[in-house]
């Protein structure tokens, strides 16, 4: 077996994986790696560019060396199969996603706006204390959106293209910028480095996840909303998927955000009416599509590689 074969078995068995466990309720490696990455910011903290250039070039570059030893050690078809399977699961997020995004609906679904204000902390980190149902099922349809890219098309592709490394590389570089990539007083400087990382390294799988959005919804004006609207937004990666959930699904998404006290006012993308609690669900229907669709497609572009 060709080494460009295991890895495209390895990452369906991954899939397969995240479908059926989802992610480790304990002992995460990615939380496991927070816990690291956090201990090191306490050490080599400073409201400077520079440190925070060497942070991240450090974590990342030590998580793609140990993808590179994991893979060397990894000898025989199996093991090659095995080992990207399990990176895989490790790094991606789109079962919980989903879980995540399907709990908010029943709670919406339920009318229970208190608890569905608690557990938006699960997605994003708006400021839900004054949203209603509504704008509750805004923010859940936004965040799936985004999140496709960043839990699973991301992920995948990074895998497709350089393997185990790639896989825990881009999972590195996507914790740091949810870490310190904030622009707050005290990441400014500090979390540079990691936020311009992140919007690189999701540039491609930001723009593939709109175009397999357009893919799993025909007949609808995702592409059209995509082309039109995926440049306005603030994120240079973001507004791709937004846009073409917006168009999928028929919504209008965007409009006035808070996180801790600070307003941000985006540009609304789509022509349709603002999103209701019924959508919350056909987002999430929609995400796993976009998920399924990306295995296929990063699998086979793995597959005749000729490594």
């Amino acid at each position: 077996m060709r080494a460009s074969e295991g890895r495209a078995l390895g990452l369906l068995a991954g899939v397969a994986l995240d479908g059926v466990f989802g992610d480790p309720r304990r002992g995460h490696p990615v939380a496991l790696f927070g816990r690291a990455a956090g201990a090191a910011e306490r050490r080599v903290y400073g409201d400077s560019r520079a440190r925070g250039v060497l942070y991240a070039a450090a974590l990342v570059g030590g998580v793609a060396a140990g993808g590179v030893a994991v893979e060397r050690v990894a000898r025989g078809d199996v093991a090659r199969v095995g080992v990207t399977a399990l990176a895989t699961w490790a790094v991606l997020g789109g079962t919980s996603l989903g879980r995540e995004g399907l709990a908010m609906a029943r709670f919406l679904e339920a009318g229970d706006v208190e608890n569905a204000r608690r557990r938006l902390s699960h997605l994003c980190a708006r400021d839900p204390a004054r949203m209603d149902a509504d704008g509750l099922a805004r923010a859940t349809v936004e965040s799936v959106a985004e999140n496709t890219s960043d839990a699973a098309v991301a992920p995948l592709m990074w895998g497709a293209v350089a393997g185990v490394p790639g896989l825990l590389a881009y999972r590195a570089v996507n914790t740091l910028d949810a870490m310190v990539g904030y622009r707050s007083a005290r990441y400014e400087r500090f979390g540079w480095a990691a936020a311009r990382l992140d919007d690189v390294a999701n540039w491609v799988p930001a723009r593939l996840t709109g175009l397999l959005t357009v893919a799993c919804a025909p007949r609808t004006d995702a592409w059209r909303v995509l082309r039109r609207d995926g440049g306005e937004h603030p994120s240079p990666n973001a507004g791709r998927c937004e846009a073409a959930f917006a168009g999928a699904l028929g919504v209008r998404l965007g409009g006035t955000n808070s996180y801790g006290g600070r307003v941000e006012r985006r540009p609304e993308m789509g022509d349709g009416r603002a999103p209701e609690v019924a959508d919350v669900r056909r987002a999430v229907r929609l995400s796993r599509a976009v998920t399924v669709c990306a295995a296929v497609v990063c699998a086979g572009a793995a597959w005749w590689r000729r490594a």
